[in-house]
């Protein structure tokens, strides 16, 4: 791997050093978008799991009967609320173990797509963004669209990126299937 493609891998711009200071161009917050999409689609759960720093809040808020987001995971009900990474961990390791009534044999495949990258906020090296996705799931010979917009804070202090915050409206009417990690 050569030093351009190694500071792009880790998040950095190429011609900036790995310190925290480094220049957050559009470009390498794509780029790191697209690498943890890439890998719930090859399944590489152990590096994405890299992607999240330990004090991540992964959030996927329901809709309620009045067609309005729940605002709080501690009262109302979500289709997947974890206060850390212990939560992205465990969901990982139940996967790999086959210990998930979401992810029985045979396996999903899924197809990620992001679009419509836009920065909300800039404090420091953390940066807020928001974007639309479009995931294809498939199993059991059936082919299932999911689609929302996500909101994450990622921090680019250290020497790759980490989200920590990670929040995804999944704008789906219904779900025919129970949800998991690698949907959104």
């Amino acid at each position: 791997m050569t030093t351009t493609e190694k500071a792009v891998e880790n998040g950095r711009d190429a011609d900036t050093p790995g310190s925290g200071n480094a220049l957050i161009t559009q470009n390498l917050i794509e780029q790191f978008l697209y690498r943890e999409a890439r890998y719930l689609d090859d399944r590489e759960f152990e590096r994405w799991l890299e992607c999240y720093a330990d004090d991540v809040v992964y959030w996927l808020p329901c809709w309620d009967d009045d067609d309005t987001l729940t605002q709080d995971p501690q009262r109302e009900i979500s289709l997947i609320y974890y206060p850390n990474k212990g939560g992205l961990e465990d969901r990982v390791f139940r996967i790999r173990t086959e210990r998930s009534s979401a992810t029985s044999i045979p396996e999903p495949r899924t197809s990620h797509n992001i679009s419509n990258v836009e920065v909300i906020e800039r404090t420091g090296d953390l940066v807020d963004v928001r974007f639309n996705w479009h995931t294809m799931y498939f199993r059991y010979k059936t082919v299932d669209p999911y689609y929302g917009t996500s909101f994450y804070t990622i921090d680019f202090s250290g020497p790759s990126p980490l989200i920590r915050r990670k929040t995804v409206v999944l704008k789906n009417d219904f779900i025919h299937h129970v949800v998991d990690i690698y949907h959104f």
